[in-house]
């Protein structure tokens, strides 16, 4: 038999434990009460859009009078509740469409509610009703927001730049709170001809407040450049493209109220920029310019000024300070004939900031002078351009003079010295001759051969130790070229290694590394083909690599490389992903080296 009295006691703790569940969730939030705006600036024949929404239940809800405008729609009422990890959501909104009857400023008043007998009021807005536009935003499609709400900005840090003078590019994406990007691709780079650029890495994509024409915005900095132009007059730069996913709200409303969206893709440029770039002025150029433009010191230091004949010294050749340093020659040491000088080394530790480059360059001489005496290093002279103040400067350094204390002597002092002696007076006494030997001593003295003696065997003997050898190494080399095969790889694992070598240094830095990946791989081809890859298409190389009989694997294993290449600037790309991609365009080149 059915205990009704049980089933009903259930029914009551069940009732009272949903109950106690719901007024928790409902006391753990804070009761809001809000009006929001769908724009705060419409035109004559445009609609606006009000909508009161608060997050718990109310009654006696009192709208505003709406001065200025008439209600086209409304009120409608939406609610939308839901429960997310045993936390009750609730929203309930209040909507009114309204139409302008005349422009100006109007403020929308107070509306009042009240909920949980108390009553709560929103807080009053400024609209402003301009003349009538010539496409109301409700008769506007998806693609027309977007136009108007989204805009990538290329910033120039200087429109008239000196020649070789460090200029600025920053491209920005600006998006109106009234859409979102969801996604982006570029579809076009730009080239910068005429310039020498760096790319300055861009570590986040992190969203900053901004206005543009003075309306706020959210932008991000996409891409940073520095340029040094090497042409004076009007040059182009490119403009960036960008294929970008934007949503853009509708006045349709889904089941639960929410507004929803409707999706587009745009195409947005920075536009070609054009800057002036002036010459740098004839007037007071120094003769030994060639072509330094920044702020620079010099100087010429020697790791020593005294040494001994056979020893050597270094001296170094350095010019520190910001502007084109990678652009220019250094000056060369001018040294005597009797210092003998090897090829300098070149140091360079140089980095690129927005500022542009900034550190020191550098030429070592390792000099070994080879006879005693007292030798200067004449002083050397550096001259740049300074934009800052217009002006040439010229820097010179001090002469050195390297002391050479023990050695022997050069000819032309040894000519002297004999000079010297000659022109001493001789004096004559009357025993001149008395180094002649009148009893000579005439005994026999014991001479030692080298014929017969130990050394004369062991170097008699030499040439028969090295028979064995000679053998060994002769069958070594015979063996290994008779390995076509493996000679074949060999060679075109040495030419791999040649052309990536300088990807492999600049492992762990991506954007240095996909710059040298590309070049490596442009480089193998212009060897191979005899021709600028550089300047052709994906496609173009595809039809070359198959016209040469390169199986499709290999081929579409080096267009994929310099996809990645491409894609490396604007997409994160781990230390795991760049050896991966090192160690197979090495794999990519020794095939193709065997093929061809």
């Amino acid at each position: 038999m059915v205990d009704f009295k049980s089933i009903t006691k259930l029914g009551l703790l069940i009732t009272i434990f949903l109950s106690s569940i719901l007024m928790m969730g409902q006391d753990s939030d804070t009761v809001t009460f809000e009006m929001k705006l769908s724009k705060p600036k419409l035109g004559l024949n445009e609609r606006l859009r009000v909508d009161f929404i608060m997050n718990r239940d109310g009654d006696n809800f009192n709208p505003p009078d709406f001065t200025g405008f008439k209600v086209v729609m409304g009120p409608s009422q939406s609610i939308s509740s839901s429960w997310i990890n045993g936390v009750r959501s609730y929203s309930k909104s209040y909507s009114y469409t309204l139409a302008p009857t005349s422009r100006g400023k109007f403020t929308i008043k107070q509306a009042s509610i009240v909920i949980g007998g108390e009553t709560y009021k929103s807080l009053a807005k400024e609209v402003e009703v301009t003349a009538a536009v010539d496409k109301p935003s409700d008769q506007m499609t998806a693609d027309d927001v977007a136009d108007e709400n989204l805009h990538l900005v290329a910033e120039i840090s200087k429109t008239n730049p000196y020649l070789n003078e460090a200029i600025t590019v920053i491209y920005k994406l600006y998006v109106s709170p009234n859409i979102s990007v969801s996604n982006y691709q570029p579809l076009d780079n730009p080239t910068y001809n005429n310039f020498w650029s760096q790319d300055i890495k861009v570590n986040a994509l992190s969203a900053q407040n901004g206005t543009y024409k003075g309306k706020p915005y959210r932008y991000v900095i996409l891409k940073r450049v520095v340029l040094y132009p090497q042409k004076s007059g009007k040059l182009d730069i490119e403009p960036l493209s960008l294929d970008v996913t934007v949503d853009v709200p509708s006045n349709r409303r889904n089941f639960f109220g929410q507004r929803m969206y409707d999706q587009t893709n745009k195409t947005v440029s920075a536009g070609k920029r054009t800057i002036n770039v002036k010459p740098l002025p004839l007037e007071n150029q120094p003769a030994d310019f060639n072509g330094a433009v920044g702020d620079f010191d010099f100087s010429v230091t020697t790791s020593k000024t005294s040494l001994n004949a056979s020893e050597s010294l270094q001296a170094t050749v350095e010019v520190s300070g910001k502007g084109n340093l990678k652009l220019f020659k250094l000056p060369e040491l001018e040294l005597p004939s009797a210092l003998e000088v090897y090829e300098p080394e070149f140091t360079e530790g140089v980095r690129t900031t927005l500022a542009g480059m900034q550190g020191k360059v550098s030429n070592q001489y390792t000099i070994v002078p080879s006879f005693r005496g007292k030798y200067p290093i004449s002083p050397l002279n550096f001259s740049y351009f300074n934009p800052s103040t217009g002006k040439y400067t010229t820097l010179t350094s001090d002469e050195i003079v390297i002391n050479v204390l023990e050695g022997p002597l050069s000819a032309s002092a040894n000519a002297e010295q004999n000079s010297n002696t000659q022109k001493q007076s001789i004096i004559t006494s009357g025993d001149q001759f008395n180094f002649i030997k009148l009893n000579p001593d005439l005994t026999s003295k014991s001479v030692s051969y080298f014929f017969g003696s130990t050394s004369f065997y062991i170097w008699l003997l030499c040439p028969l130790l090295l028979i064995p050898l000679a053998i060994v190494f002769r069958k070594r080399r015979d063996s290994l070229a008779g390995d076509v095969v493996g000679n074949k790889i060999r060679k075109a694992n040495k030419l791999a290694r040649k052309y990536l070598s300088a990807a492999k240094k600049e492992l762990g830095n991506k954007e240095s590394f996909y710059v040298a990946l590309e070049r490596a791989l442009h480089n193998y081809l212009k060897a191979k083909l005899k021709i600028e890859t550089s300047e052709f298409s994906k496609d173009k190389i595809t039809e070359l690599l198959t016209e040469k009989q390169i199986d499709d694997a290999t081929v579409n294993s080096f267009i994929d490389l310099l996809k990645n290449c491409e894609s490396a600037r604007y997409s994160p790309f781990s230390n795991v992903q760049m050896q991966a991609d090192y160690d197979k365009a090495s794999e990519v080149i020794s095939k193709m080296d065997k093929q061809l």
